[in-house]
């Protein structure tokens, strides 16, 4: 039985990165795939833990190899995620998570329509914008880019099959490890994960 593949997808300073934190920590089983980016390092951030960080020359080799299920431009960097650690995750049972923006989800679904798309929004605008300014980490131009990108990044929601407003940390956790869990049960996976007990109850 292969494994689930969750797209987790939110506007800058949304929260994204720490539900998904948060999730893998209450449920060891969902394994997050590490992209590739040409960006530098955040304070704190470390190689082959939070990205895999190259450099524009490395990652454009790469792209012409062919090696990337998806890739995409955000705010001046390129990310990619590896296709053949995708497809050999997923085959082996194991569920993976993408951490990856609305472009990057809408090449992955063509590749693999099974995925299961996951939108995380703020609870407001404003809320969003005081979430950027308290993390510090980007100069005012940045933030404003940032700021005129989520506007256009939220118009996507409705690509995906759930949405998640991150009003309340602790709710919105529950609500994605709530969806995590139900995917598990759907009747598909459980008839083919449980066969031998469902076919003894018969």
């Amino acid at each position: 039985m292969s494994g689930n593949l969750f797209i987790v997808t939110a506007p800058s300073g949304a929260g994204k990165t720490s539900l998904v934190g948060a999730l893998r920590a209450a449920d060891p089983q969902v394994h997050k795939s590490v992209s590739y980016t040409t960006r530098q390092p955040r304070p704190g951030e470390v190689n082959g833990r939070d990205y895999h960080f190259v450099t524009p020359a490395e990652f454009e080799r790469m792209l012409e190899r062919g090696e990337f299920i998806e890739c995409a431009q955000v705010h001046g960097n390129r990310y990619g995620t590896s296709h053949r650690w995708v497809a050999g995750q997923t085959a082996q049972g194991h569920d993976i998570l993408l951490e990856i923006d609305w472009q990057g989800a809408a090449q992955v679904r063509k590749l693999m329509p099974e995925a299961i798309g996951i939108f995380i929004l703020p609870p407001s605008f404003d809320a969003l914008l005081a979430r950027l300014n308290k993390r510090a980490q980007d100069p005012p131009e940045v933030i404003a880019r940032r700021l005129e990108n989520a506007r256009a990044e939220m118009a996507h929601v409705v690509e995906f099959d759930y949405v998640i407003i991150n009003e309340e940390f602790s709710r919105a956790t529950q609500d994605l490890i709530s969806i995590v869990r139900a995917e598990r049960l759907k009747r598909a996976r459980q008839l083919a994960r449980h066969a031998d007990l469902i076919n003894r109850m018969k």
